[in-house]
This record gives structure tokens, C-alpha cells and sequence, in this order.
């Protein structure tokens, strides 16, 4: 009986003890939400409540919706005997078609689980509801097959019919019990399309109940079945699936020579394809790799090609006629690399447990579709070839270093006396029969097609420090950017300050760089143009000069030493000096509580708060207050990091609460002072999140229903410590605040939670090791969840700390 009072009483238990015990203490063997594969009985009971309240609360709207539907029915069936009928016998069966069957359904579903959940008890069952349920889905069955039909005839009517047309444009939906709406207006089409949507629904409330209900428990048999019951049905009715991707090679050369081949992803008729293009010493072919017939040969087959005599690069000025590029939002992107991580896991996993070649190739197979999407709508650097004769083509890269080498080297052979020329068919056949053979680049740069044993690239941060650069023959605007590889395309991570007119630019400044999986590091050094003129119409950015680029191997026995390497690159005559050194992911994980209590920095934030008398530490109130009077609009705000030195700088002032603080504030550069808030919440000696709450976020971001989420996810917040959430709320607008400028500052919600995630949600040290293993493919799925936990709170409705803590367990949400 004790221990149900613990899994019913978790709620307000959450809420004392706010936060008295030492950072590290391991959570009680009693509490709910510990970490670990077996569902125990308080984590399971208190998430199956959690899900199941959220569900009912959608269950109840949704009731609400097909009432409102019904409606107008029995008037509408009244009119139709009568001499001036609104719609006839036969229209109403058709649009209101199995509506009334569906109500009642559900409404005896919900009078049957609603005392079960407001009256909770552990032991309670409730599969058999779930089962019920899943076998009468033959009445949705008759509704889909009709769905269409019914939705034409509403239409027709209401063009016909002006009562109708009014009628079906404003029906009226009753808001839950305890909302403040009493009602919405909703059309009668966006309701008709509720009962589609609602067993995709059910069936996700499925997954998450199964998920935290014990093996051992009676209900689990039955919410399997029910399960297996929804999952036949919606593949029965589904047939929108996916049309299947077709994967592409690799191919090179002839006596012309090939001087450089690779994949490029190409923007014809508005859609992405990857195509593989050579260059040979007098032309440019854009070829794909045919489909090969069982026994034959691979061939590219020619998309076009462009005599280097005729080739020619358009003017910025050109560029402005040209159709803007659709950027695909970062989310998107994001998303994808959080799916491909967890497939990673799972094939580790299956490897581990020698599990069955079969399913390791199947998921190998998911894993390359995924990482082929991401290679074909991650790159948004537009790299435009024209042909003399009429006809342009848009390549996009995802990097300016890719870009510039092209170009380079295309320009390189065009210095040759070069002359214009027609390919015969023979001849082009003869040509691209050649580059399956010349190829030099053989595999699209995709993980799945890498070896077992090659090296998995490097997790952690890198630090480096940009000294100085010689060579420039005249004086320039200079600066440097940085970019490291991830997930089979290079990111730009980093960028010096500009040094004004100089021939020996002496930058001295540090970074640090988050690397995924990374295996080079690059370091492009450009010309600053301030001409207006220069104005790049497609991503509207002046189109810098580059002066030298060069690239280094990141050698893990290299880098990673305690000590600064030291290091040289030389690009084009230009020698830039470096040093770097690169903390694994295990050391990063730490956060280290501070030795002496004075200070502010990895200092507990109830501390820190109750001895300033303060609802929000004082640093982070003055970085957020700088950052939104003058770095709003910066490009890559927080993004770009602060030179490291100006960080321990404000550090030591937050510190020693020096007087002047503010002075300092408004003459340092806005990304040091970016980077010392950032710096603030990764060393709390737990994170901002707390640990005890980590497992639980992780949890909740993982539910599928929308309403079991919401319910669990407000729950959480409201769990936190007051010190924490008022922070947390406080940090949430002003990021929203700065995603506001995205237009400007180029940092989406999603870029803005990449960057904050981690920081806020990351388990100190003791945590860490109960709950993370620090397998790279399971860490970066581990960082992928925080930065949807986020995410999650960023796209939400503004949130308020008073109706937060004044509501209860059940979390109404529309949905």
C-alpha cells in the first residue's frame, strides 16, 4: 500500500524538497523515473497515468467535435419531408455517414476510462477498454471508404445551398470542462477529417501506454492486441506510402583526362538530384549512374555537358534574375540526424547482441535512405555554371570551400587555350563510358557505406586558437572561418573578427568547436568586402573574397593530448599559424561544482538566487539584456563563438561581482558575451533541468500522443525548483525573442535549441554514468533528444509561472 501511495503521490512530491540534497546524491530506490531498461512499478504507473490523462483530455475534445458535427443532423433530417427541404434524405446519409456510430463509441469509451483514471489506483486495468475499442474499427473503415465522397457532397451542397453553406462554415465545438473557451468555431470539412485522424491517434496512445506498462501486468496482453488490431487496420487503409528512393553510385575519365570528379547535388525543375559530375581538361559532364540490368555493367548516362571554352560564372549583378533557393528549415534537418543516430545505436546494439544479419541489413538500409535525404537537402550554397550558348545550371554545396575549389579549378584550365566544340552521340557515348572506369570518387559519402573498421571520427569539443597569418602581398580586410565535418557534409562552426588593413593580421583568438563524428578541419582565410554592389542575391550576403583555404586531418592520437598542438597551414603562398586541443565527449560531460561558494559560476542556482534576493541570477538578466539591445541582429548569435579569452574575462568579473561589470558589458564583443551565458549554464554543478528530472524529460519527449507529451511535459516543468523554472521560463523568451529575427540573424528556434540544449539538459558527471553510455552513436542520440526537449518548450505557447503552477495533473490540451 506504501508504495502506491509513492507512484499516486509523485506529483506533489516532486514539488518539496526543492533542492536541499548534494549535487550527485543518486536518486532514491523508490522514486519513479530511474533509469534502466525494466519498467518499474512508479516510473511505469506514473507515466501510464500521465499518458492516459493526456489522452482523455483529447478524448473528451474530440467527443466534443463529432457532438458538434451531429448537430445540425436532426434539424437537417426534420427539413428534409418538409416542402422546402435544406438537403435531401440521401445527402445527409451520405455526409453525416457512420458519424452517430463513432460518437457513441467513444462515448461509452471515455464514460468507461474516465473513473478509472480520476480514481487512479496502480493496479488498475484498462486494456480491455483499448481492446474494445480496436474491434469495432470496421465502423471507421466504412467511414474512410466514404470519406471522400461525403466531403464533395458537404461542398456541393453549400455552393448550392445558402443555409447549408452557413450552417457547415461556423459549427459550434464545446470547450473541455475545465477551459476557459466555452466554445470554437469550426467548419464542418475540418471536422469530418477529425475521425481520419483519430486512429493514427489511438494507435500512437498504444505504443506509449505499452511502453510503460510492466510486461508482468494483466493489462499488457490486451494492449498488445489492441495494438496489433490499429496497426493492421491503418495499413490496411493507408496507401500513401512512400514512394521508394532510388539510390545513385559513383563514376571518372579518358585520354582528355579527368581531372576531378564528385557528387554534387543539382537543382533542376525545381527538385534535388544527386548527380555525378566530371571535369575533364576541356569539359564538364553532369552524368547519374544508370540502373544496371542483372549481369550488366553499371553505365552513367549524360544529363549535359558544358565545353569549358564555353563555360562561364554569372556576376553577382546576374545572379539577382535568377529563382531564389528553397532552404530546407533546419529542423527538418535536425530531425533527420536524430533519427540516423538512433538507427546508429540500434545496429550497434545488434552487433553487441549478435543479433540476425537480416535485421542488421535492414536497418543499414533505413540508416542509407535517411542519411541520402540529408545529403540532398542539407547543402543550401548556390553555385551557379552558365553556358555562353543560353542555358544555366544551379549546383548547391554545403560548404564555400567545396564551392571555391571547383571554380578554381575549372578557371585553372580555362587560362589553356581552349576551343568550343559539339560531341558527336558517338562521342558521348564513348566519353561517359569512360568515367565509370576513371571515377576517382566511388561512394556517395554516406555512413552506411563506410567499413566497419574505419575510424568513426571524433566526438567532443575542439579548441583552437587562430594566431596569425603571413603571405598577403598588399594590405587587406581579413578574417578566418573554420569548418568541420559532420554527417558526411562540413558545417562552418566559427569566425575571427575582421583585421583592418593589414598584410600580418594578428588575431589570437580561441574557439571552441563541437565536433560530431568529425575527421578534418578546415580553415578558409577571406578578404572582407564592404562594397554594397557585391551583394549576393541568393543568400543576400556580400560575397567576401577568398584569399587561401587548406584542410588537416584530425589524428585522434594527435589531438587528443592535454597540451595546445601547434600547427602551420599554407594556402596559396599564405601561411596561417594555429594551435588546438581536443577534449573527448567524457571529459566535456563534466560540470564541475565550484570550490569556493562566493562566486556565481558553477555555483547551484538556488544559491546564487537567494543570496543576490533575486528571481533570475543577475548574469544571466545582464548577457540577455546586452544581447537583445545589440546583438538581436547579429548573424550566428550564439551560434558563433566568443573569443575565449574575453570569456574568462567576464567570468572572473561575474565572479568577483566587480563594480564594473556593466562598463565592461557594453565595450566587449556581443559572442564573448553570448559564450559567457552559454558558459553559465554548462557549469552548474547540475544542469539547469536537474538531474533527477533527466530521465523523465527523455521519457516525455519520447511519448507520441501530442496530449500525453503536453501532459507530461508541463508536469515536469511544474516539478522543477522555483529558482530553475523561473530561469528557464525567463531564457525561453528571450530566445524565442531572438529566433524572431531569424530573417537577419540567420538562428531558427531549432539552431537556437542545437546550441542550448545540450547545455541545459546534460546530466553532471554522477548522472551521466547511470544514464548515458558514452557509445558515440547512443551519446549523439542522447544529445538529439535534449535539443527536442527544447525545441518542444520553444515552440509551445508562451509560458506562465503562475497558471503553470495552478493547474493540475489533468492538462487539458486541443488537439
Amino acid at each position: 500500500m506504501e508504495e502506491e501511495e509513492e507512484a499516486i503521490g509523485y506529483l506533489d512530491k516532486v514539488l518539496e524538497d526543492e533542492d536541499d540534497s548534494e549535487p550527485g546524491t543518486p536518486t532514491s530506490p523508490g522514486s519513479p523515473f530511474l533509469a534502466g531498461e525494466k519498467v518499474d512499478a512508479g516510473k511505469g504507473l506514473e507515466m501510464r497515468k500521465l499518458v492516459l490523462s493526456g489522452f482523455l483530455a483529447s478524448e473528451e475534445i474530440y467527443i466534443n467535435q463529432l457532438e458538434a458535427l451531429l448537430l445540425p443532423m436532426k434539424p437537417l433530417k426534420a427539413t428534409a419531408t418538409t416542402s422546402q427541404p435544406v438537403l435531401t434524405l440521401q445527402q445527409i446519409e451520405t455526409i453525416f455517414y457512420k458519424i452517430q456510430d463513432i460518437y457513441e463509441i467513444h462515448k461509452e469509451f471515455y464514460d468507461s476510462l474516465c473513473p478509472k483514471v480520476q480514481q487512479w489506483d496502480s493496479s488498475i486495468t484498462m486494456g480491455h477498454l483499448f481492446q474494445k475499442l480496436a474491434s469495432q474499427l470496421g465502423v471507421y473503415k466504412a467511414f474512410v471508404d466514404n470519406y471522400k465522397i461525403a466531403v464533395e457532397t458537404a461542398e456541393k451542397c453549400s455552393q448550392s445551398n445558402y443555409q447549408f453553406q452557413k450552417i457547415s462554415e461556423e459549427l459550434k465545438v464545446k470547450g473541455p470542462k475545465d477551459s476557459k473557451e466555452s466554445h470554437t468555431s469550426v467548419t464542418m470539412e475540418a471536422l469530418l477529417y477529425k475521425p481520419i485522424d483519430r486512429v493514427t491517434r489511438s494507435t500512437l496512445v498504444l505504443h506509449d501506454l505499452l511502453k510503460h506498462t510492466p510486461a508482468d501486468h494483466p493489462d499488457y496482453p490486451l494492449l498488445q492486441d489492441a495494438l496489433r488490431i490499429s496497426q493492421n487496420f491503418l495499413s490496411s487503409i493507408n496507401e500513401d506510402i512512400d514512394p521508394r528512393r532510388t539510390a545513385v553510385t559513383t563514376p571518372k575519365g579518358e585520354t582528355r583526362q579527368l581531372v576531378k570528379d564528385g557528387f554534387l547535388v543539382e537543382l533542376s525543375e525545381g527538385s534535388r538530384k544527386l548527380r555525378h559530375v566530371f571535369l575533364f581538361t576541356d569539359v564538364l559532364l553532369c552524368a547519374k549512374l544508370k540502373k544496371a540490368a542483372a549481369g550488366k555493367h553499371q553505365q552513367y548516362d549524360c544529363k549535359w555537358y558544358v565545353p569549358l571554352a564555353d563555360l562561364v560564372f554569372p556576376s553577382p549583378e546576374e545572379s539577382e534574375h535568377c529563382p531564389q533557393v528553397h532552404v530546407i528549415p533546419d529542423h527538418e534537418l535536425e530531425d533527420m540526424k536524430m533519427k540516423i543516430s538512433a538507427i546508429k545505436s540500434e545496429v550497434q546494439k545488434e552487433k553487441a547482441n549478435k543479433g540476425q544479419s537480416r535485421a542488421i541489413e535492414r536497418l543499414k538500409k533505413k540508416m542509407f535512405e535517411n542519411e541520402f535525404w540529408l545529403l540532398l537537402n542539407s547543402p543550401a550554397i548556390p553555385f551557379r555554371i552558365h553556358n555562353r550558348n543560353g542555358k544555366s545550371y544551379l549546383f548547391l554545396l554545403s560548404s564555400d570551400y567545396e564551392r571555391s575549389e571547383w571554380r578554381e579549378a575549372i578557371q585553372k584550365l580555362q587560362k589553356k587555350d581552349l576551343q568550343a566544340f559539339v560531341l558527336s552521340s558517338l562521342e558521348l557515348q564513348v566519353l561517359t563510358g569512360s568515367c565509370f572506369k576513371l571515377r576517382t570518387v566511388h561512394n556517395i559519402p554516406v555512413t552506411s557505406n563506410k567499413d566497419d573498421d574505419e575510424s568513426p571520427g571524433l566526438y567532443g569539443f575542439l579548441h583552437v586558437i587562430v594566431h596569425s597569418a603571413k603571405g598577403f602581398k598588399q594590405s587587406a580586410n581579413l578574417y578566418c572561418t573554420l569548418e568541420v565535418d559532420s554527417f558526411g557534409y562540413f558545417v562552418s562552426k566559427a569566425k575571427t573578427r575582421v583585421f583592418r588593413d593589414t598584410t600580418e593580421p594578428q588575431w589570437n583568438e580561441e574557439f571552441e568547436i563541437e565536433l560530431e563524428g568529425s575527421q578534418s578541419l578546415r580553415i578558409l582565410c577571406y578578404e572582407k568586402c564592404y562594397d554594397k554592389t557585391k551583394l549576393n542575391k541568393d543568400n543576400n550576403e556580400i560575397v567576401d573574397k577568398i584569399m587561401g583555404k587548406g584542410q588537416i586531418q584530425l589524428d585522434p592520437q594527435a589531438v587528443q593530448t592535454k597540451n595546445w598542438h601547434m600547427d602551420v597551414i599554407e594556402m596559396n603562398g599564405i601561411k596561417v599559424e594555429f594551435s588546438m586541443k581536443f577534449t573527448s565527449r567524457d571529459m566535456s560531460l563534466k560540470r564541475t561544482p565550484s570550490k569556493k561558494q562566493t562566486g556565481v559560476f558553477g555555483v547551484k542556482i538556488s544559491v546564487v538566487t537567494k543570496r543576490e534576493r533575486s528571481k533570475v541570477p543577475y548574469i544571466v538578466r545582464q548577457c540577455i539584456e546586452e544581447v537583445e539591445k545589440r546583438g538581436i541582429e547579429e548573424v550566428g548569435i550564439y551560434r558563433i563563438s566568443g573569443v575565449a579569452t574575453d570569456i574568462q574575462a567576464l567570468k572572473a568579473v561575474f565572479d568577483a561581482n566587480n563594480k564594473d561589470i556593466l562598463v565592461m558589458l557594453s565595450d566587449m564583443d556581443i559572442n564573448a558575451i553570448a559564450g559567457t551565458l552559454k558558459l553559465y549554464f554548462r557549469e552548474l554543478p547540475e544542469p539547469l533541468l536537474t538531474d533527477r528530472l533527466y530521465p523523465a524529460f527523455m521519457e516525455g519527449i519520447a511519448l507520441s500522443d501530442p496530449a500525453a507529451k503536453e501532459n507530461c511535459m508541463m508536469h515536469l516543468l511544474r516539478s522543477l525548483p522555483d529558482p530553475n523554472l523561473i530561469t528557464f521560463l525567463f531564457l525561453l523568451e528571450h530566445l524565442k525573442r531572438v529566433a524572431e529575427k531569424e530573417p537577419i540573424n540567420k538562428m531558427s528556434l531549432h539552431n537556437l535549441a542545437t546550441v542550448f540544449g545540450p547545455t541545459l539538459l546534460r546530466p553532471s558527471e554522477g548522472e551521466s554514468k547511470a544514464h548515458l553510455t558514452l557509445a558515440s552513436d547512443i551519446w549523439s542520440h542522447d544529445v538529439m533528444a535534449q535539443v527536442q526537449v527544447l525545441l518542444y518548450y520553444l515552440q509551445h505557447p508562451p509560458i506562465s509561472f503562475t497558471e503553470l503552477k495552478r493547474n493540475t495533473l489533468y492538462f487539458s490540451t486541443d488537439v
